[in-house]
């Protein structure tokens, strides 16, 4: 008698059960599927600047993201085990007790990531075949009209190349197992207070008020598309400061894979055809693109991302004054405009695109801070934190990236054309004016 191929998907930034390659191709493969993801606390540690690596407002987003996929794949008999452990110290173990032949995950290439599941690696029989997937993407690697290594320095070089010759392609779909399947596991999901936070209410002021998970990630796309048809204005509206509505706020959704980039532009095509293809329907798609191309420059460059001179390898007497940095985050600086960004994401965890590339601009450029220091209070606090656009931005805006005119932000200018009445400004720093 054959003996039943049992596979494991091991949940890593792709916190869904649609479009999900690894899980989809697993439960093809496989007779038995179970799954886990794990609350690594390295990642609740602090680290280098002093910051944390994950605050409070994307571990409660991640926390309610790993509920809706614990049920949601449930819904498809398949068990999700979730361990407040490192990776490497649980999953070894699972592999044995559960005589999985397969591990199935998303691949990830920057260097904390690659550790971990080369240290797994090393740990598991050498019968079991690690399948891993490139799916965060829009365009697929195997796809684009480059060579990694090839991958152009300007983003409109890549662009205009990709959208020519590049096919996005189908999303991958799952059909539930056997009930058999389905086993009751005895691990539980860690709480908010488990990973080091005092649980906390939402501030009302904030432009992001939705919850973590798939389900709250189609509820947006659903909204934002076909019931409200902001899409339709999305890039006369997308520098927008107030409310919920000036963007798609799909970034953190996007950040953490409850949804997928293809999920989204297949839903635009649809609108297109649909409602109407204008110039808002396409900046969403090249803000899309966008995304893709900071992971190609990351897939590209390794670890020089995280290097003082970036990719450009360019020379700069940044500082590290500690005065000037803490003014800059608790929003006691010289510019009310900064400030009141900076007051926005202490607060709420989020910022608009708008704000982060005056506040990026103004400790690189203004305060010749150490562009490193101002990327890891982001990675800290962002609800929305994705390495490869976080660290992407912050080398383009701080004049050691992929922005070949080095620009710097006029920020009374920024503030005079996007906050024109203050209201921004108004209601975040009430108290100061208090």
């Amino acid at each position: 008698m054959q003996k039943k191929q049992k596979g494991l998907v091991w949940f890593r930034n792709d916190l869904r059960v649609h479009d999900n390659e690894s899980l989809s191709t697993a439960m093809e493969e496989n007779d038995n599927v179970i799954a886990i993801y794990c609350f690594d606390p390295r990642h609740f540690e602090e680290k280098e600047y002093g910051f944390k690596k994950t605050e409070k407002f994307r571990a409660k987003f991640l926390l309610e993201s790993v509920a809706a996929l614990k049920q949601n794949l449930k819904n498809l008999n398949v068990s999700l085990l979730v361990y407040h452990q490192k990776p490497e110290d649980c999953i070894p173990a699972i592999v044995i007790q559960n005589e999985i032949s397969s591990i199935y995950f998303q691949e990830e290439w920057t260097s904390e990531e690659m550790i971990v599941s080369d240290n797994i690696k090393t740990q598991v029989p050498n019968s079991v075949a690690f399948k891993s997937s490139y799916n965060q993407f829009l365009f697929h690697p195997e796809e684009i009209p480059f060579a990694i290594e090839a991958v152009p320095n300007v983003f409109t070089q890549f662009r205009n190349k990709c959208e020519k010759t590049t096919k996005v392609r189908p999303e991958f779909s799952v059909q539930p197992l056997s009930i058999d399947n389905y086993t009751i596991d005895k691990t539980v999901i860690p709480t908010i207070k488990n990973l080091g936070f005092t649980d906390f209410e939402i501030d009302s002021r904030t432009a992001f008020p939705f919850g973590g998970g798939e389900d709250e990630a189609m509820k947006r796309l659903q909204n934002y598309f076909w019931k409200t048809k902001k899409l339709s204005v999305y890039k006369v509206t997308r520098n927008g400061l107030i409310g919920t509505d000036f963007s798609s706020k799909f970034s953190p959704w996007l950040s953490n894979g409850s949804i997928s980039a293809k999920t989204i532009y297949w839903e635009i095509l649809k609108y297109e055809q649909q409602i109407e293809k204008n110039d808002s329907t396409y900046w969403l798609v090249f803000e899309l693109i966008w995304r893709d191309y900071f992971k190609y420059i990351s897939l590209k460059n390794g670890n020089s991302i995280f290097k003082i001179g970036r990719i450009l390898n360019k020379k700069y007497d940044w500082k590290r004054n500690k005065y000037a940095i803490n003014k800059w985050i608790n929003g006691a600086t010289e510019e009310p405009f900064i400030n009141a960004n900076m007051l926005e994401l202490q607060q709420t965890g989020w910022m608009s695109n708008r704000g982060r590339q005056n506040v990026a601009s103004y400790f690189a450029k203004d305060l010749l801070l150490d562009w490193r220091i101002g990327a890891a209070y982001f990675e800290a606090m962002l609800i929305d934190y994705d390495v490869h656009s976080n660290y992407g931005n912050w080398m383009y805006v701080s004049g050691v990236g992929n922005d070949p005119r080095d620009r710097k932000f006029n920020i009374k200018l920024q503030a005079t054309n996007y906050d024109g009445q203050s209201k921004f400004q108004k209601l975040w720093l009430q108290q100061q004016l208090l």
